[in-house]
């Protein structure tokens, strides 16, 4: 299993003073000096974090690759199709959420994400879009061409009880297996951490995981290093 590393959250910090530092792009190379696979971040319209010198930046100097999450807002679209990711992520944006709170809804929007996944196929980007351990969702991203899903780990990570956190694995683990069945790519994340990343290994066949704010808040106490190494051990990368 793969582990990218989201670094939305260290320009959050560095916007909360409206200066240069910490810089998401140094943070970022630092990642990769330490082992992770890739880097995620999320240009969203309001640009409350990464903005479009981060982008840029970051797809001439990074070596490994970029995951470039974003809403289906035509703007944001052209800029993927100038920057070329390795990956464009579509997810849904709402103005006044913290973070993202759930998938997609494909099956309600064939039309809209269709045309937008021809056009980043145009620009030979690779596509996933972020959805719900949801067979029916599966499909119809299968059926408008995505290359990869990212299934959203949320109701997961946020389970109050063993029963719904197992409960929500099972749904996982059959998505999963139903993805790979169609020959989809399979990517998960949003809410994984030091403690029910554990949980989640027991899942089979899932490519690899965005992680960002856990191992950002770790990085504080222990350094960049030790964080990414540590989530590196319990995904038994290392």
């Amino acid at each position: 299993m793969k582990f990218s590393l989201n670094v939305d959250h260290v320009a959050t910090l560095r916007n909360a003073r409206g200066e240069g530092q910490p810089d998401p792009v140094t943070f970022a190379l630092m990642a990769e000096k330490y082992g992770v696979d890739g880097i995620v971040v999320h240009l969203r319209e309001d640009r409350r974090h990464i903005n479009e010198r981060d982008v840029r930046l970051l797809r001439e100097l990074i070596t490994t690759k970029l995951d470039l999450e974003m809403s289906v807002n035509p703007g944001i679209i052209e800029i993927a199709c100038k920057i070329k990711p390795e990956l464009s992520t579509l997810v849904p944006e709402h103005r006044q959420e913290l973070t993202t709170e759930g998938g997609l809804n494909v099956i309600d929007n064939l039309d809209k994400l269709r045309a937008v996944i021809d056009k980043l196929h145009n620009a030979d980007i690779p596509v996933s879009l972020f959805i719900e351990p949801d067979i029916e969702q599966i499909d119809a991203a299968v059926g408008i061409g995505a290359d990869v899903i990212e299934i959203h780990t949320g109701k997961f990570a946020n389970a109050k009880t063993e029963d719904e956190m197992f409960d929500e694995l099972d749904r996982i683990r059959i998505a999963v297996k139903h993805a790979k069945k169609l020959g989809l790519g399979v990517n998960a994340g949003h809410g994984l951490d030091y403690n029910n990343v554990k949980d989640f290994m027991e899942i089979d066949g899932v490519d690899e995981v965005s992680i960002g704010h856990a191992v950002i808040s770790y990085s504080l106490f222990v350094g960049l290093e030790n964080a990414i190494k540590e989530m590196q051990t319990l995904l038994k990368i290392r």
